[in-house]
């Protein structure tokens, strides 16, 4: 069952979900260099017609690669585990489910913006996103009813 927040809630976590977010962007450049550079040396090794070549290289960047995808499994577990959903990892775009009159939303925040000023529903997503008005912040409530 996905935890409810208010708006309060959600921007006490941003810190913790902007520190696994950023955590979780560099863990996965990692990963992209080094299976880039994995995929190079297969490349390499089926021109060479499978020729005799050393391992090292190779197990050093599989190595590198397996650890980048661990730590960014980490990274995105922390996210969950705070409560928050990673709607896109490229822009760093984040939401917390929030009820707003008796309707699931998202308050929606995205890497770089201070607080959280915006809300959509959610079939909506980031194109639908709503400034956050007095009226929202007057009907919207987490788990716990404000």
């Amino acid at each position: 069952m996905p935890r409810h927040f208010s708006l309060q809630e959600a921007e006490h976590q941003l810190p913790e979900v902007e520190r696994a977010l950023r955590d979780a962007l560099i863990h996965k450049a990692e990963y992209e260099k080094a299976h880039q550079e994995l995929e190079s040396h297969t490349r390499r090794i089926r021109m060479l017609g499978g020729a005799r070549v050393n391992p090292g290289p190779l197990i050093a960047v599989r190595s590198r690669r397996d650890t980048s995808a661990a730590a960014l499994k980490e990274a995105l577990e922390r996210i969950e585990e705070i409560g928050a959903v990673v709607k896109d990892l490229d822009i760093g775009l984040i939401d917390f489910i929030t009820h707003y009159h008796g309707h699931e939303v998202c308050l929606c925040w995205k890497l770089g913006e201070e607080h959280i000023r915006y809300w959509h529903g959610m079939d909506e997503g980031f194109r639908g996103r709503k400034l956050i008005d007095q009226e929202f912040l007057d009907h919207h409530h987490g788990d716990s009813p404000n």
